[in-house]
């Protein structure tokens, strides 16, 4: 059996790894290839290209990229019809995959994308270009499995891996121990994202609330994991001279959050890990001015929240600061009522751990299974 897998950023390199690892479980000859990250390559995907050549973020920013995207586009679609896999799998990065998807299916190659584009939240008009691209649709998400069948068309809901492979409501005493914190007093984890402009835009704002929050709170310690070694240099830069209790870690966010009393976060994939580890948290999030205007002035966004959390529990109860209203004065105010306010950070933790049970699917079988039965 041959496989094509295209892998948008980290998380699709983990989603990606976490497929192939199943499908040799059950197809021992497999023979996978495509667009792979690290995890992917080790668990025996053969790389065509590296992960980073899609990495784009916001919507002027790939626009930059499309005349170099429309290239690479085409030497990849030519790469894998040349290969003649059985299927191909686009995980994530729906502007990007779906055009690939759907000229691959005009040649007859069943195809299914895996982790569904945001068409709940934004751009509801992309339904019709999914149902012309792709077999099957697997989601992490029930709510979006809803949407696609309602939409009538195919689709399997498989669970998030994340809600298998974390324990739920880690001990904080031993992740504090783990990471060299005090074992007493309150501690704050500082999440501003991975990407270069996430770092720029956020991680001031968030060192800034930090400093605030440090006044009324002498003992507060806050920890800040960098992602990668670019992140690490850049934060580095940021917190030098800093007056913080503070310590910075290379990765370990999940260890980060779970020694955290509050988490102050970027929003993203990050947020359902702290959902998962049952942590309150603040999000905030900024983007450039042109595609804040499109998204949230011209009304593209449709969903009344960008929070992953608070679109999976019942009741949406986490802060979502976004662009100007993102304020080092107003992130300090919301995390400080987490931190001496245990209701208000009980409105949300409560309800977590219904949301990590209805996630834990074994996401990683389930999907190697909906994809040998769309094979037959």
């Amino acid at each position: 059996m041959r496989i094509a897998i295209i892998a948008g950023e980290a998380s699709g390199d983990i989603l990606g790894a976490g497929l192939v690892r199943a499908l040799s479980r059950r197809v021992p000859d497999l023979q996978a290839f495509g667009v792979t990250g690290p995890r992917m390559t080790v668990a025996g995907c053969e790389s065509l290209a590296d992960i980073e050549t899609l990495s784009v973020m916001g919507l002027v920013e790939v626009l930059k990229e499309v005349p170099r995207l429309v290239k690479f586009r085409r030497r990849l679609i030519e790469q894998i019809l040349a290969r003649k896999p059985d299927v191909v799998v686009g995980i994530d990065a729906p502007d990007f995959n779906l055009g690939v998807e759907k000229r691959l299916r005009a040649h007859g190659i069943p195809t299914v994308h895996y982790v569904s584009p945001s068409v709940w939240a934004w751009r509801q008009g992309r339904v019709k270009h999914i149902a012309k691209s792709v077999d099957l649709m697997l989601t992490l998400f029930p709510f979006e499995a809803a949407f696609y069948r309602d939409s009538g068309i195919p689709v399997r809901f498989v669970g998030h891996p994340l809600a298998d492979q974390i324990a739920a409501d880690p001990d904080p005493a031993e992740a504090r121990h783990a990471l060299g914190l005090p074992a007493q007093g309150p501690v704050l984890a500082l999440l501003p994202g991975s990407r270069g402009s996430e770092i720029d835009r956020l991680a001031p704002l968030f060192l800034q609330a930090a400093e605030r929050l440090t006044r009324d709170m002498p003992g507060l310690q806050c920890i800040l994991p960098a992602a990668n070694t670019k992140a690490r240099e850049r934060l580095d830069a940021l917190v030098a001279g800093s007056s913080l209790a503070l310590t910075v870690v290379d990765g370990q966010s999940q260890a980060a959050m779970a020694a955290a009393d509050a988490v102050l976060i970027a929003s993203g994939t990050a947020t359902l890990e702290t959902l998962l580890v049952q942590r309150p948290m603040v999000v905030a999030y900024a983007t450039n001015a042109l595609t804040a205007w499109l998204m949230l002035d011209l009304g593209l966004l449709k969903s009344p929240h960008v929070a992953l959390p608070n679109l999976l529990i019942e009741d949406p109860a986490v802060p979502e600061l976004l662009q100007g209203a993102a304020t080092p004065q107003a992130l300090a105010g919301a995390v400080r009522l987490l931190l001496q306010r245990p209701a208000y950070a009980q409105a949300q933790t409560r309800q977590f751990a219904a949301v990590h049970k209805a996630l834990q699917r074994n996401a990683d079988e389930e999907a190697a299974d909906a994809i040998l039965e769309l094979l037959g």
